[in-house]
């Protein structure tokens, strides 16, 4: 008999260093003792946005003054099977206090130092380590050299995130272009994914590999690397996406582009639907610039995806 589905809203509460908020569950609850984001269960007839400020008013003592709709994320428990509707919270009112017995820790995503987690929140974790500007490389309109140059000033400027794309390059120059983009990333602690074949992404000395709609399309299961990023189109492609374990999906094209002039394209409105439903983060790809990470985010995404924007 399948179990009933309980509604759950989660708040990644977040200051502006980076830092997310952990809860301990209380004494006498199911999991006591275990680690997770504050939030609770949907009353009946209760929207996300409702049961979440009333959780976090019930447990922290908070007024939510900003709070973006993120992924959705279902788990099944020995207890129950839930769906985590998740909100990252970036501007609230008061200062959280426990109210319901519980430990409150801030803690930086890539280092947390408290445990145990509840089981459903590793690959929220690394979700969270995500930053929120990825660069597709560019290499092959501007040259190789060129593209370094600009490289480096990109890593200057804090990019985190490189896929190294350029596919009609010659496969010996791309293996040299992507060996020497880990290189340089790897120097400022960047991490870089090669759009391709786990070969190539290994001989490279990459972070992981990035796939296209149609190579994520013929997986049954999740490449063995750390990280899988997969370009995505539609509401199916993104739920192959997640059930091969990709750790992200790109989502495209969301406004009109340089590239496909007259191409179909997402919107906001679309975007925002097929964000809130994934299990994975998102990207935005396809007519955005650096300056509209905290549109793209209003809209429930992890950030943007660029390709000329990333280096100019």
């Amino acid at each position: 008999m399948t179990a009933p589905l309980t509604e759950v809203v989660a708040a990644v509460l977040t200051r502006a260093n980076g830092e997310i908020m952990l809860a301990s569950r209380p004494p006498g609850k199911v999991y006591a003792g275990y680690w997770e984001f504050p939030g609770g269960k949907v009353e009946a007839g209760e929207s996300l946005q409702a049961a979440l400020a009333r959780e976090l008013t019930e447990e922290l003592g908070i007024a939510v003054v900003r709070a973006d709709r993120w992924i959705t994320s279902v788990f099944t428990y020995e207890h129950a099977t839930v769906r985590l509707n998740f909100f990252r919270v970036v501007e609230w009112q008061g200062e959280p206090h426990p109210h319901e017995g519980q430990t409150l820790s801030w803690q930086q995503p890539s280092q947390i130092t408290v445990s145990p987690l509840l089981p459903a929140n590793f690959p929220i974790v690394k979700a969270l380590t995500l930053p929120p500007l990825l660069g597709i490389t560019h290499a092959e309109p501007l040259g190789v050299d060129a593209f370094l140059t600009r490289l480096d000033a990109a890593l200057d400027q804090g990019l985190k995130l490189i896929q190294v794309r350029d596919k009609t390059l010659p496969e010996a120059v791309r293996l040299t272009l992507a060996r020497e983009t880990v290189r340089r990333a790897h120097v400022h602690g960047a991490r870089v994914l090669v759009n391709g074949s786990l070969d190539l992404a290994r001989a490279a000395g990459a972070d992981g590999v990035h796939l296209d709609s149609s190579a994520a399309a013929k997986l049954g299961v999740r490449p063995d690397c750390e990280w899988v990023g997969v370009s995505c189109h539609d509401a199916a492609e993104l739920a192959h996406a997640a059930a091969i374990g990709a750790d992200f999906a790109l989502l495209s094209p969301v406004l009109p582009t340089l590239t496909h002039p007259g191409a179909a394209t997402l919107g906001w409105a679309r975007f925002s639907e097929l964000a809130a439903a994934s299990a994975i983060p998102v990207y935005g790809l396809g007519g955005l610039a650096r300056t509209d990470v905290a549109l793209a985010q209003s809209h429930g995404a992890q950030g943007v995806a660029l390709l000329r924007g990333a280096w100019t």
